[in-house]
């Protein structure tokens, strides 16, 4: 919690970090570093909050080589401490302006104060990958000597690669007598695989935070370290990772920080398919698309549709909204779901009901069909209308002005059909259903006939043409027999 914090913008209140801290635990996390007690006494109320929940995890406070963080952590009653040492000759001379000598008598210092006090230490090594690999690995045995638990190899600014990583730790595990963690950034995208290759290479421990929050790209992914190991290594770590993505949700809605829709495994997109070849194979397997079950990590499969759905997708949301429909039916949906798909948008829920719902009608014995129509309409010219019907299986041809391009279309459909029905337009409503410009556009009309009633609608994401399949449904609505 205490790096994934200092993500910019982000500020936990206390029952923030208690709640968090409380999923953490039943997660299966061995350590939670809840804070860094220097920080302010608003994060050592945070930190002591933490301390007293009673958790199965330990709980570590951050502490700079200095007696005045050990204190504070003291004061918040943590179980540990991640004591971090600047360990390049960049940060010793740079950031503590000291040299190395100086620079591990503090650290020693630190250690054995800490120790003498209770608690358990992790002592790290801040910018270990730009540091003297000889000298850090004599800083941590002598760390070790003074009574360090753990020792900790930190890649502040992502520079190894995983390569590098499996060297490093293959030397560090074999020549340090207690547990060595890893700790690392994302600056180059390779924060999960140097954790990973650390792991594999001997480390016992890695920092990581949920969604890889963290400062700059941030760290290692907690979810995708364990998946990574779980089901490609196929190492027991211990988390419940059925519960993965309700903590993955509470930190990512606590933080304010959205979790991008392609993240792996906890993306809006992971386990979202949309084109039908897709979804044709995850009806027949799921694992055709699917690397791991959604269930594992506490999640549901989604199909959605848009551009690339095909039929097996939209019978599959068919079927889930009750719907049955025909061949004919199913390919007039699947060709209006595309259309709305190559105007950018995603078909939802309600798009697809109002569009099988006008198909269906459509589709029912009609002796009025449109064949074609055009409207002509603008600041200097009067709407107009042409219309192509078929009547009783007769072509009927006529044209119309209107106060508008809608009103026109009615008076030119209305002419054609006169001959079998004279048809009165009683109500026109027009809603989006979803919001946009693009959107798909709902037309609800009321039309009459010798005292008779209907209601239909129309929809399309072109007004006009919403209007007009309105009109035409509900006139075959009006002359059935």
């Amino acid at each position: 919690m205490r790096d994934g914090e200092q993500t910019p913008g982000v500020a936990l209140k206390t029952e923030e970090k208690v709640w968090i801290a409380r999923k953490l635990d039943e997660l299966g996390v061995d350590i939670i570093e809840a804070g860094s007690a220097i920080t302010s006494e608003g994060e050592r109320e945070a930190i002591r909050a933490v301390s007293a929940e009673g958790l199965d995890a330990e709980i570590c406070s951050y502490c700079r080589i200095m007696q005045q963080d050990v204190d504070f952590a003291l004061e918040c009653d943590v179980d540990s401490i991640h004591l971090v040492a600047p360990v390049s000759d960049l940060h010793i001379s740079v950031k503590l302006k000291k040299d190395r000598a100086a620079l591990k008598e503090m650290a020693l210092s630190a250690v054995e104060y800490a120790k003498d006090h209770g608690l358990i230490v992790e002592l790290s090594g801040e910018d270990a990958s730009r540091a003297d690999l000889d000298f850090l690995k004599d800083l941590y045995k002598a760390g070790v000597e003074v009574g360090a638990d753990r020792v900790c190899f930190c890649d502040t600014v992502g520079l190894l690669v995983p390569e590098r990583t499996t060297e490093i730790f293959k030397d560090l595990s074999s020549s340090i007598d207690v547990p060595v963690a890893v700790h690392c950034h994302n600056d180059f995208g390779l924060a999960v695989s140097n954790t990973v290759a650390a792991l594999n290479a001997g480390a016992r421990e890695a920092h990581m935070t949920v969604n890889g929050i963290g400062e700059r790209a941030g760290n290692a992914s907690l979810e995708e370290v364990v998946m990574v190991l779980e089901w490609l290594y196929k190492r027991d770590t211990g988390i419940k990772t059925n519960e993965l993505y309700k903590v993955s949700r509470l930190v990512s809605r606590l933080t304010g920080l959205a979790i991008a829709p392609n993240k792996s495994l906890v993306g809006g997109n992971a386990f979202t398919h949309e084109a039908g070849l897709h979804v044709n194979g995850l009806l027949a397997d799921p694992s055709t698309y699917e690397p791991i079950t959604p269930e594992s990590i506490g999640r549901e499969r989604q199909i959605v549709l848009g551009k690339h759905a095909g039929k097996s997708s939209v019978t599959l949301a068919l079927k889930e909204q009750g719907l049955d429909v025909n061949n004919s039916q199913l390919n007039e949906i699947v060709s209006r779901v595309k259309e709305l798909g190559d105007h950018g948008k995603r078909v939802t829920d309600a798009d697809l009901q109002t569009i099988a719902e006008t198909v269906l009608d459509i589709y029912q014995e009609s002796k009025v069909k449109l064949e074609d129509f055009t409207v002509v309409s603008g600041n200097r010219v009067t709407p107009t209308a042409s219309v192509r019907l078929t009547v009783d299986g007769k072509e009927v041809v006529e044209a119309a002005i209107g106060d508008g391009p809608v009103d026109a279309a009615f008076e030119g459909i209305r002419k054609a059909v006169s001959g079998v029905a004279d048809i009165h337009l009683e109500e026109y409503h027009v809603d989006s259903i979803t919001g946009g410009t693009d959107a798909l556009v709902e037309v609800l009309v009321k039309l009459s006939k010798d005292g008779k009633m209907v209601t239909s609608r129309g929809a399309r994401t072109d007004i006009i043409m919403a209007s007009v399949e309105a009109v035409i449904n509900g006139i075959n609505q009006l002359i059935q027999d």
